[in-house]
C-alpha cells in the first residue's frame, strides 16, 4: 500500500537483527526471506539462516567452505568461492534453507539402522550386539540381549557402536534397556552404573572393510553427551540430551560406564543390554555425507531428490537452483 514502510527499513539493521534472531526455527527464517525482496536481502546479507542453525546445532560449526557444483550430467565443475562478494552469502543461505526443508517434521524411535560392533561379546553370536535391535527380551523363545565379557574391575567400561538410518539426522533422546537374567538365581539385572553417548563419523568408509574389525580409534566423534546415571532396573530407560544434536556421519557410540552386577557362576562383573533405540528426525535423502578423506568430509545436496520429496517452493528462489550444493565439513 502507498505510504507504508518496511519495518526493517524503519527499525534499522541492529534492532531488526535482534528481532529476527528471536526466531527459534530455521524454517521461520526461510518464510521471512520470502516476504519481500528487502527482507530476503537482509536475511542473506547477515547470514541469519546459518547463524540460527549454529545456535540450534553447534555441530554446524564444522562447516568451513561452501562450493557449488554444476553440469552434473556432463561432469563436476566447481565454481570458486567468492569470499569477497555476495555469492558466498547466497550459497550459505541456499544450503541452510535446503537443510531446513530437508529435516523430516516427525519424530521417530527407529533412527538406528544397524548394529556395527561391541567392545567385547561374551558368547558370540548368541549374545551379539545385533540382539539389541530387537525391543523384546525374548525372541523365538530364546533370551535376546548383548553381553559383555566378564571383568573383575567394576570400573571397566564397554561400548556399543551403531549405524543410524541417515548420514544426517537430529537426535534428542536415546533409550537403553538393561537385561534381567530371568533364568539365573535371584533374577539379576546387568545394568551399568552410568551411560554416555557420542556421535560422529568413521575416518574411512565403513564398506571398505569388515565392520566387525573396526576399533574405536577408527572414528571421529563430533559430540559427546554428559554422563547419565543408569538405574539397575529392567525397563527402557530414557536419556534426554540437554538439547537436540545434529549427527553428521551416521555413527552412534553408547558408552556403558561401570559395572554393578556379578554372575554367580564365576563372580565376574558383566553388563548386558536388551535394547537400544534413538529418537530423532532424519534428513531427507536429498542430502548425503561423503566419508572423510584426509580429515575432511563432504555434504552433498541433490536437487532432483529434493524436488521429488519436498513441498512446493517459493518464488523467491531459495531452493529452485538446478545446481548441486556442497559444503566441506572439517573434522
Amino acid at each position: 500500500m502507498k505510504g507504508t514502510s518496511d519495518f526493517v527499513e524503519l527499525l534499522g539493521p541492529d534492532l531488526s537483527m535482534k528481532i529476527m534472531m528471536c526466531l527459534e526455527d530455521p524454517s521461520d527464517l526461510v518464510r521471512v526471506s520470502a516476504v519481500s525482496i528487502m527482507w530476503r536481502q537482509f536475511v542473506i546479507a547477515n547470514g541469519l539462516c546459518r547463524q540460527l542453525w549454529h545456535r540450534m546445532f553447534p555441530e554446524v560449526s564444522n562447516i568451513d567452505n561452501i562450493f557449488e557444483v554444476k553440469n552434473m550430467t556432463e561432469g563436476v565443475e566447481f565454481e570458486p568461492d567468492d569470499s569477497t562478494g555476495g555469492a558466498h552469502l547466497e550459497r550459505d543461505h541456499r544450503v541452510f534453507a535446503f537443510l531446513t526443508r530437508g529435516l523430516t517434521s516427525y519424530m521417530r524411535n527407529d533412527c538406528i539402522s544397524d548394529a556395527i560392533c561391541a567392545s567385547s561379546t561374551d558368547h558370540y553370536p548368541r549374545e551379539s550386539i545385533k540382539n539389541t535391535l530387537e525391543p523384546s527380551d525374548v525372541v523365538d523363545d530364546r533370551p535376546s540381549y548383548w553381553s559383555s565379557k566378564g571383568s573383575i574391575d567394576v570400573a571397566f567400561p564397554e561400548t556399543l557402536i551403531y549405524r543410524l538410518a541417515a548420514r544426517l539426522c537430529v537426535i534428542s533422546e536415546i533409550h537403553v534397556k538393561p537385561f534381567q537374567a530371568y533364568f539365573q538365581l535371584g533374577f539379576p539385572i546387568y545394568s551399568s552404573k552410568a551411560v554416555r553417548f557420542r556421535v560422529g563419523h568413521p575416518k574411512v568408509p565403513l564398506d571398505v572393510q569388515d565392520v566387525e574389525e573396526f576399533s574405536d580409534d577408527k572414528y571421529v566423534w563430533t559430540y559427546t553427551s554428559p554422563e547419565f546415571p543408569m538405574a539397575q532396573e529392567n525397563f527402557l530407560q530414557k536419556f534426554k540430551l540437554p538439547k537436540p544434536v545434529l549427527c553428521i556421519g551416521e555413527i552412534l557410540k553408547v558408552e556403558l560406564l561401570g559395572r554393578v552386577q556379578t554372575q554367580e557362576t564365576d563372580e565376574l562383573y558383566y553388563i548386558c543390554i536388551t535394547h537400544v533405540e534413538v529418537v530423532g528426525r532424519l534428513v531427507l535423502p536429498a542430502f548425503d555425507i561423503k566419508i572423510p578423506e584426509l580429515g575432511k568430509c563432504l555434504l552433498e545436496y541433490h536437487p532432483e531428490a529434493a524436488h521429488s520429496s519436498s513441498p512446493a517452493k517459493s518464488s523467491q528462489g531459495d531452493s529452485s537452483s538446478p545446481s548441486q550444493v556442497l559444503a566441506s565439513i572439517w573434522s
